[in-house]
This record gives structure tokens, C-alpha cells and sequence, in this order.
């Protein structure tokens, strides 16, 4: 199903604040036109729907699209080294993946210890100790439940959810509030933290999820998130990213899939069977074009992965859910995106580095490439190579050094465009955060901050961009989660207001479920996350 074109007047209705939670006064909201504000005919921009949580079709668990990409027969054992199989299957033991998102709560499948380690939370819920860390929307848990969900061990044949890695580990860093108010400094601010503590002690981030894309108005050659990716590749991480969700006719992908380094997913329609037979392009994944399209092709049609109760997505579609005969206790939620294609590919990553450590980003994108399944009679730009297959991958020797040869980003172009028309706004002015500014107000220099970002010194005790963001280190264990420091947010937001002062949502979260008060419907921008419809 493709995203609709709305007007944001249509989607919101505004007053003077717009709460997040009903009742409370929070952090920004997202929207896509100042017009929305005053009530004026907005211009058409895509906006959550719900699409994707009330349409689904059917249910695709993803132990069948695990065995279709022939995951569970990948064996540890090393094709470089003409090694005979282990017998040992792959699980991502030892690999950090870090997705960049709206959280993720610790709920059974994530909690186990070590399971998630908690980065810096860069969100505007940051600065609410009860909402700190936690998914409040319900899309980061989804993914990470793709990527590296893992049950406890259980009795032989009984039934049990598992990721594509479950071995695998998630290094969480929140941008995204329960509404989705989210601005692209934030975004660039989680990379370059990703990229300056990769090889921390206890994370290893080798894979960075982003499901993810803006509608960026410049090309990637001068977009500072496309210069931000570039520098996580460049620094040994492999980059995966949702290509969008907007369907054959966009001739695009968002960005930063539109980067050529990164690997740019796309969705597959499994049309509800175990067999690849029938399998076809989803009607939802950006076509692109000539020079750009998606890489390679994973499930992203109704797959099931893990409910935060209680979320806002859980509370306003509630139809998204299985039902009480296929999932008794509840667990499960269906969600359709290049995001969860995106996430699928993820997890394959993270077992093919668990095999081969020293593979580079290079190498692994164009072993999933080179080893990718075409869809018989698709669209060559849509289908890109083809859906990946993990065992023929996993066996298949690692391809020359030779590195791809694109035009470098500079990222010398602006905040503004790479916005790409989707703005937050401060609830208690409705100011838009828009030009050359973070959301502290604080002046972006493109030249300055690319340096800084390339010689990874973007952070400084805590500080991007001449603000004090984050604390300096990990800090107290929260819920049994290895967990970043935070700090409270000093002086004024672009908008002039006081961080300090304002009432945030009194939700609570009971380790389970999300209690307490419920989400009141602000639209996520679907330009900004490329799952947010869910579509």
C-alpha cells in the first residue's frame, strides 16, 4: 500500500501547543508546512496514515523468511579458508548493530542481559527520566526484534522467536519522541556518535540500521547526512538503509539511501507463502532509477516482530496486532516497510561478520549483491540485484578489496534541504525549526562540522555541536541495560524557550507495558522515517 498525500492541515489540528501525551505538554512536534499552524491549506506532504498498521495482509513470520534466505543453514565455518561445515549455525555472536530510531523497550525477546545497550538518548523525551531510553512509539522495537530478537533457550520443537542474528547485540540510540518529532541535527548527531565510540569496549559496532529517509532536496554529494554514512563506511561500519516507501512511481530514493556507498534496501512481498516462487516487489518500495535504486530486496510485507504495549502505534492500531489464536499472549505486532526490509538485511549482516570479521563494508555489500536472488520479471530498478540470500552469501568467497569508486560526499549543503520540507515545531510557540540551526539554536557550519565529523571529533565530552547534549559515559544499569548517561538540556531551544520547566507525559513504563496516560494522535512525518507509514 503507498503512503497518501495529505495536507497537514487535514492530518492536525493545532492550538497554540499540541501535546504528545493527552494532557501533558512535551517536546516538539513534526510537521511539514508553517501553513499547517494557522490553519491554512498546507502543502500536500505524507504524513502517517496508519496504512501499513490497519492494511495488512496476512502475516509473515519471520522464521520462513529466515529459512527462505537460508539463514538457519548459514554454518560459522570460513569459505576463505576452504573450511568444511561446523555444523555450527550462524548467529551474529558478538556483533553490535546500532539503530538509530525511537527506542527500544525492553520487552521479552530484548531483555535478556547484554541483549540492548542503550546510547546517548538524543530525543526531546530525553529530558523526562520516565520516558528516558524507552520506545514510546513502537517502531525502533520492531526493528531491533528483526535484527537480534532472541527468546530464551527452549525445549526442542517448541516454538520461540528469534531475530535474523540473534546472537547478535543492539546498541539503541533514541531520536524519534512518541509522535516522531525528530530533526536531521539529531540524526546526524546519533551517526557521529556511532561512528566515535564503534570500538568502545562491549560494542563493536560493526552494522548501523537506518530505517529512515528524508526527501532531501540536494544530492547526496553535498547532503550532510549522506557525508555522515559516508563516514561510518569509511570507518569499517556496513550502513543499511529503508530505500522509502512511496511506490514504482518515485523515481528516487530518500536519503540517505540515495547515497551510492550505503546498501539501499528495498521490500519484497512474500505474498503470504514460505516459497520464493511467487514472491514479487512490494507495491509500496521506491522504484528509483537509473543511477540510484535499492541494492538488494528483503520480506517487508506484514512481518511480525515485537509489541511495546501500550505504545502509541500499539493503542491507535490495535488491528496490527495477531490474533489471540496465533499470538496468546500478545506479543507480536505486523508491520509493512522498507524498514523492515531494511532491518532483515541488518541481521544477515551481522552473521556474515560474525563469520568473517574482516570483511569490509565493500565486501559485504557486494556479496549480498552478487549472491541476491532475482525476482522473476520485476522491475530492474525496483528489484535492484534481487532478495538476498544469506547460506549462498555465507558460502561464497569474499570478493577482491577493490572499493567502490563514487563521488565523495562533502557535506557542505544544508540542514534545510536535507530536511526536505518536514519540519519539528515547539509546542509551546508552534516556532518551526527550520535553516541552518540545530535544536538548540545553535549555528550549523557545514565546513566546520564536516572536518570534525571526519576526524571523529563531531563530540567532546558529551557536546556536538558547541551544546551540551548527552553525558560523557555510561552510567547506572537501567532495567538491566548498560545505559549512557543523560543530562538536562540548559538555556533555550531555536524556538527561545526554556528546556528547563516544561511538564512531560507522566506515563510510566511497568517493564511489561506502557501505563498511565494515553497518546494522543500527532502525526509522525513519513518523510522523515521511512517505516512511519508502515505502508
Amino acid at each position: 500500500m503507498r503512503a497518501r498525500l495529505q495536507t497537514a492541515a487535514a492530518a492536525l489540528a493545532l492550538g497554540t501547543a499540541t501535546p504528545a501525551l493527552a494532557g501533558a505538554v512535551t517536546g516538539p512536534v513534526v510537521l511539514a508546512d508553517p501553513a499547517a499552524t494557522t490553519g491554512a491549506a498546507a502543502s500536500p506532504v505524507r504524513l502517517m496514515s496508519g496504512e501499513g498498521w490497519l492494511n495488512q495482509v496476512g502475516s509473515t513470520p519471520l522464521a520462513p523468511v529466515i529459512r527462505g534466505a537460508g539463514g538457519d543453514k548459514a554454518d560459522r565455518a570460513d569459505p576463505d579458508a576452504g573450511s568444511k561445515p561446523s555444523g555450527v549455525r550462524l548467529t551474529g555472536a558478538g556483533i553490535g548493530v546500532a539503530l538509530i530510531d525511537s527506542g527500544v523497550s525492553p520487552v521479552p525477546g530484548l531483555n535478556s542481559a547484554g541483549k540492548v545497550i542503550n546510547g546517548p538518548d538524543l530525543s526531546f523525551e530525553s529530558q523526562a527520566p520516565n520516558l528516558r531510553h524507552l520506545d514510546t512509539y513502537g517502531h525502533g522495537t520492531h526493528m531491533a526484534g528483526i535484527i537480534a530478537g532472541s527468546d530464551p533457550a527452549t525445549v526442542t520443537g517448541t516454538a520461540r522467536f528469534d531475530g535474523v542474528a540473534p546472537g547478535a547485540h543492539i546498541v539503541a540510540l533514541k531520536v524519534a519522541s512518541s509522535d516522531g518529532a525528530s530533526d536531521v541535527s539529531q540524526v546526524i548527531a546519533g551517526i557521529d556518535w556511532v561512528v566515535e565510540h564503534r570500538t568502545d569496549p562491549g560494542l563493536n559496532i560493526r552494522v548501523l540500521n537506518l530505517s529512515f529517509g528524508t526527501e532531501s532536496t540536494q544530492p547526496a554529494t553535498l547532503d550532510p547526512l549522506a557525508f555522515a554514512v559516508e563516514q561510518a563506511w569509511q570507518k569499517g561500519i556496513v550502513v543499511v538503509v529503508s530505500a522509502g516507501n512511496d511506490g514504482f512511481t518515485a523515481n528516487n530514493l530518500t536519503m540517505p539511501a540515495a547515497d551510492p556507498d550505503v546498501i539501499a534496501v528495498g521490500a519484497a512481498d512474500a505474498k503470504g507463502t514460505e516459497t520464493r516462487a511467487d514472491d514479487v516487489v512490494a507495491d509500496f518500495s521506491n522504484r528509483g532509477n537509473a543511477v540510484r535504486h535499492a541494492d538488494v530486496l528483503a520480506s517487508g510485507r506484514s512481518v511480525v516482530s515485537l509489541r511495546v504495549p501500550g505504545s502509541y502505534v500499539d493503542r491507535t492500531y490495535p488491528t496490527a496486532r495477531l490474533s489471540t489464536t496465533a499470538d496468546p499472549a500478545q506479543r507480536f505486532l505486523r508491520g509493512s516497510g522498507t524498514s523492515q526490509a531494511a532491518a532483515v538485511v541488518s541481521g544477515a549482516v551481522a552473521l556474515l561478520l560474525q563469520q568473517r570479521p574482516s570483511l569490509t563494508p565493500d565486501q559485504v555489500k557486494r556479496l549480498l549483491m552478487s549472491t541476491a536472488k532475482p525476482i522473476t520479471g520485476a522491475d530492474a530498478y525496483a528489484a535492484g540485484s534481487g532478495q538476498i540470500d544469506i547460506l549462498t552469501a555465507a558460502t561464497t568467497p569474499r570478493p577482491s578489496s577493490a572499493p567502490q569508486v563514487n563521488v565523495a560526499a562533502t557535506g557542505l549543503g544544508t540542514l534545510e534541504k536535507s530536511r526536505g520540507g518536514v519540519h519539528v515545531y515547539d509546542p509551546s510557540n508552534n516556532v518551526m525549526l527550520s535553516g541552518e540551526k540545530d535544536i538548540f539554536g545553535k549555528t550549523w557550519s557545514a565546513g566546520t562540522w564536516a572536518a570534525a565529523s571526519r576526524t571523529q571529533n563531531s563530540w567532546k565530552d558529551g557536546s556536538f555541536n558547541g551544546t551540551l547534549w548527552a553525558g560523557k559515559a555510561f552510567g547506572a544499569d537501567v532495567s538491566g541495560q548498560r545505559t549512557w548517561s543523560s543530562v538536562a538540556w540548559t538555556g533555550r531551544s531555536w524556538a527561545g524557550a526554556n528546556w528547563a520547566g516544561r511538564s512531560w507525559a507522566d506515563a510510566q513504563w511497568t517493564g511489561r507495558s506502557w501505563a498511565g496516560r494515553s497518546w494522543a494522535g500527532r502525526s509522525w512525518a513519513s518523510a522523515d522515517w521511512s517505516g512511519a507509514p508502515w505502508a
